[in-house]
């Protein structure tokens, strides 16, 4: 069974503010996107940037055959949400955007602005596999690409680039913070006897301190002495599976040149210890294209592939 996430950059129908400018660029998107989905054939699929529930559609049915499919209630300003696609039928447990109760709002700009929930919605679903329940939670976290009053994408000075870093930092780990709390809940008390995985968008990478909020209680992590070694904390740890991609694959996306991974599947106890494979692209590609984006995402309008590549896994 092949699990994945994938953003699909700015998926919308044409003619509106944000997708492709007109039907062929929206049909040579549905067809590149397609041809992915075809390419990876998951089982179950984490889905970020659905810009309309009616493209989604599109998509599954320019792919084809039977799918399921889950879309947050909650997206951001610009209409982008989470969701998640999957051969089996699909159960949502929670569609949330609240920050924890004890969580206070964050600043979000100079004129003191605050958010008290994620800027888009977190999903969880519940769908039956031949091993048993799995549970998945789907979150696109707030961008490391900064914006700054006026629509603009540079800034005046290094002063405002700095606090408006720190504005996005904040909101992006009290996010985590929501997410990891979200994941709480699926684990249920104990991850050692349920398949939970979080997927998504974490616009981070793996050593970021907002990444390393949703893992747990420290320790085990794949490639460590105490991976092979149970104790208590594997009821509540998750597992990062960027160690099992192979290290000239592990990016999911080119910034300015720079190749990170910034989109992540991570796994409860039970699951983590059934993973044969994982990867980035789609299985069996030889070699990983992604174009660089760089701090203004409106020239990617009307291109016909997503910027990120698909994250998944193989479990056994």
């Amino acid at each position: 069974m092949l699990l994945g996430t994938w953003n699909l950059e700015n998926l919308y129908r044409p003619g509106g503010p944000f997708g492709p400018k007109d039907k062929a660029a929206y049909e040579a998107k549905l067809a590149a996107l397609a041809a992915v989905v075809t390419a990876l054939d998951p089982q179950v699929l984490g889905v970020q940037e659905v810009g309309e529930p009616d493209a989604l559609t599109d998509l599954l049915e320019t792919v084809g055959g039977t799918w399921h499919a889950a879309l947050s209630a909650h997206p951001d300003g610009r209409g982008i949400r989470v969701g998640v696609i999957s051969r089996t039928p699909l159960e949502v447990l929670a569609d949330t955007r609240a920050f924890p109760g004890e969580l206070h709002p964050v600043q979000l700009d100079d004129a003191g602005a605050t958010a008290d929930g994620s800027g888009r919605g977190l999903l969880a679903v519940e769908t039956v596999t031949e091993a048993g329940p799995l549970r998945v939670a789907v979150a696109h976290l707030k961008s490391k690409l900064l914006s700054y009053p006026g629509d603009r994408f540079f800034p005046h000075d290094e002063g405002e680039r700095a606090r408006y870093g720190a504005y996005a930092l904040y909101r992006r780990a009290a996010e985590a913070t929501a997410l990891r709390a979200l994941a709480d809940d699926l684990l249920a008390g104990d991850g050692r006897e349920r398949d939970v995985a979080v997927l998504g968008d974490l616009n981070d990478e793996v050593q970021a301190a907002t990444t390393q909020i949703l893992l747990g209680p420290p320790g085990s992590e794949i490639g460590t002495a105490g991976y092979d070694r149970p104790d208590k904390g594997d009821a509540a740890r998750l597992w990062d599976v960027a160690p099992l991609i192979p290290a000239e694959r592990r990016y999911s996306r080119v910034n300015s040149g720079r190749r990170e991974l910034i989109d992540h599947i991570l796994t409860s106890h039970r699951l983590v210890h059934r993973l044969t494979e994982a990867g980035t692209g789609t299985p069996g590609e030889q070699e990983l294209r992604l174009p660089s984006v760089d701090a203004d995402p409106a020239p990617r309008r009307n291109e016909p592939a997503s910027d990120h590549a698909p994250v998944w896994v193989r479990i056994g």
